[in-house]
């Protein structure tokens, strides 16, 4: 069974239809690249994966013994969080807080996975300093930081390197791919950055006036048929 599979899912908010009958299939290690126009329905489907909001129709089925709160989370980040005053460990380490149930403090076993989270990410080295002086770059490695404390199986990343410069795009990028090749986790990631996100992709759903999902070979050949631009993918 696939480690995660939407059947003729439609999403919407407050009863209002946004995006109806979708259907994919994630295995464990793919790295799903989900595309389109704004207002197409992506973090509305993203959302609805994380059990944030309920499925209008359609069904949501999670094998490989994934549970819902094994699924690490990078949403697009506003001004305000940008602003955050906490220090870089007590951010990360709060992404362990699905784990501790009601207790009230972090066992050592999750401080470590803090600690290598931070490593991993390569801010291990940030950990005493306050978030909100950090650059968007580095930001957005607390907060992938962050979400990997809360899962080795799935990330569900919203359009991560938004609003970042291209060094530190091409940094967030290669990190991700690193999880995914290095330590099997599955990626699925929003992106308006076709061509760049592509490059790593295994699989790609495209949502806009009808709805693709196949391999990254299927995409191209898509577009191809579809008389798109491709050459930049």
């Amino acid at each position: 069974m696939p480690q995660l599979t939407c059947e003729n899912l439609t999403v919407g908010y407050d009863g209002k239809k946004v995006r109806e009958d979708v259907s994919f299939a994630v295995e464990r290690g793919d790295y799903l690249c989900i595309v389109g126009e704004n207002g197409s329905g992506k973090t509305t489907l993203m959302k609805t994966i994380l059990g944030l909001q309920s499925p209008i129709s359609g069904k949501i089925l999670m094998g490989e013994g994934l549970k819902p709160t094994e699924i690490g989370y990078l949403p697009q980040q506003t001004e305000v969080q940008k602003d955050f005053p906490a220090s870089v460990r007590e951010i990360v380490r709060s992404g362990c807080q699905s784990r501790c149930g009601l207790r009230p403090f972090y066992t050592r076993t999750e401080k470590q996975m803090a600690q290598e989270a931070m490593c991993k990410m390569r801010i291990d080295d940030l950990a005493g300093r306050c978030y909100r002086e950090l650059s968007g770059g580095q930001q957005q490695r607390v907060l992938l930081a962050r979400a990997l404390c809360a899962t080795q199986k799935m990330l569900l990343l919203d359009e991560p390197v938004s609003g970042l410069d291209p060094a530190a795009t091409a940094e967030m990028y290669r990190l991700i791919e690193q999880l995914n090749r290095e330590d099997g986790i599955t990626i699925l990631m929003i992106s308006h950055d076709v061509g760049a996100a592509v490059k790593a992709a295994s699989h790609v759903l495209h949502i806009g006036e009808t709805t693709f999902f196949g391999t990254k070979a299927q995409y191209l050949h898509h577009i191809a048929q579809e008389g798109g631009d491709n050459t930049h993918v």
